[in-house]
């Protein structure tokens, strides 16, 4: 067994950047057609799909909302038609906390602003990509939970970690839901990555330091710590593992 992609059709939900631009080249780095995908900054997608392609890879770039039922349908037909196949892999990498909320300041616009990136995404990127995937009898379904889902997660954070929450529950029905059509489906729980967005956006300079004195191999991860996971997760070598979470911390939480 060994973590060759040849020939399977990737898709990868916000891959323009961060976390999921590392998914996206270390599965196309391993023989995977590459679907990249995109909300908002296409250039950053753009980057993303030269950088597999000078690399020697195969990828297509898709813009797509997928807290939206129609757009996902586009997205994956898309997705299909361009590789000529259907999805083998989807990893459900788009998600955001979207702003730090007190649960006092919290409205429903904001609540289902971040239960629709994060859950809903999840829910029916997975109800799409699953036809095609119990026509051929594999697949393989790996889902972004975070730390935030087992602690809590920090001030303002209430609902996007009830949000990763969800999805670890739901990741779990469904693994057991489609594991009889040689479907798995698992879960990575990143810690504090640096270089993404999200943390430049959240994270304070003195709360960065603070977090990085706290975890045990003392430094942040890397969005490659987590795209290691991802291949390890989709590859030959976890055929016999479904309805599992990979923490991806350094330390800072273990169960």
């Amino acid at each position: 067994m060994n973590t060759q992609l040849t020939g399977k059709i990737a898709l990868v939900t916000g891959s323009n950047a961060g976390i999921g631009r590392g998914v996206a080249l270390l599965l196309a780095a391993n023989g995977a057609k590459v679907g990249v995908t995109y909300l908002n900054n296409k250039e950053q997608g753009e980057e993303t799909v030269a950088l597999i392609r000078q690399a020697g890879g195969q990828a297509e770039l898709f813009q797509a909302d997928v807290t939206d039922l129609g757009e996902i349908d586009r997205l994956v037909s898309d997705v299909e038609k361009a590789f000529d196949g259907t999805v083998d892999i989807l990893v459900n990498n788009a998600g955001h906390m979207v702003k730090r909320v007190p649960t006092a300041e919290m409205t429903e616009d904001m609540y289902d602003k971040v239960l629709n990136v994060n859950f809903k995404s999840t829910v029916f990127m997975c109800k799409r990509v699953l036809p095609g995937m119990k026509s051929k009898g594999a697949g393989r379904i790996v889902n972004m939970s975070s730390v935030a889902a087992h602690n809590g997660g920090g001030p303002g954070s209430g609902i996007y970690a009830a949000s990763k929450a969800a999805v670890t529950a739901y990741s779990k029905n469904l693994a057991k839901e489609v594991a009889g059509h040689g479907i798995t489906v698992n879960l990575v729980s990143p810690g504090f990555i640096g270089q993404t967005a999200f943390h430049a956006t959240f994270t304070t300079d003195e709360g960065r330091k603070a977090t990085v004195n706290g975890i045990p191999l003392q430094r942040e991860g890397t969005p490659d710590d987590v795209a290691g996971a991802v291949l390890y997760l989709v590859s030959d070598l976890a055929a016999y593992l479904t309805g599992e979470t990979i923490e991806i911390n350094g330390g800072m939480f273990m169960r």
